[in-house]
């Protein structure tokens, strides 16, 4: 919470187009103490939430390693999401995350839009930036409460910033 109030803080006085968030509990909630300070209410996006990892969801890493040690053997030598049982799988999670950032890129066309997500969510959005899918390796260092940029303007996409945590004390 002390990390969201930071983020709020930074975000004071922006002006958004627009303001979305996960569905799901934590990002609501480090939403809501941006809201506070943007005076915008954010809009719940069930698209934005992190991919969903069936009978891994909540585990550790030694809970897979007893529980399912084939899988996560195979997922030690090569990571894809499409090894967890029942999970959501990587295209399925990278088109729904995909959608819901194109619909929201379409309600809004001129203008800044704030997205509080999950990490995996940001990796998705940045690797089909750059034209990559992550199958289940994020390459990059996301961090709560950190802030990334993509730009869109003039046809143009482009990465401007990512995981820019300066406003964390």
């Amino acid at each position: 919470m002390a990390q969201a109030q930071d983020l709020a803080e930074r975000l004071a006085g922006h002006r958004l187009a627009g303001f979305y968030s996960s569905d799901l509990a934590r990002t609501r909630e480090t939403a809501e103490v941006i809201a506070s300070a943007t005076g915008v209410e954010p809009v719940p996006e069930a698209g934005l939430r992190e991919i969903m990892l069936g009978a891994w969801e909540g585990k550790t890493r030694e809970d897979l390693m007893a529980e399912y040690p084939d899988q996560w053997a195979q997922w030690v030598r090569e990571p894809s999401w499409d090894l967890v049982p029942g999970g959501e799988g990587a295209e399925p999670f990278a088109r729904r995350v995909t959608r819901s950032l194109v619909e929201i890129q379409d309600r809004h066309r001129e203008g800044d839009v704030l997205c509080v997500t999950h990490g995996g969510v940001i990796q998705v959005a940045l690797l089909d930036v750059i034209g990559r899918s992550s199958r289940g390796i994020f390459p990059f260092l996301i961090q709560n409460c950190s802030l990334t940029v993509i730009q869109r303007a003039n046809g143009r996409t482009v990465v401007t910033t990512v995981n820019d945590t300066c406003h964390l004390t």
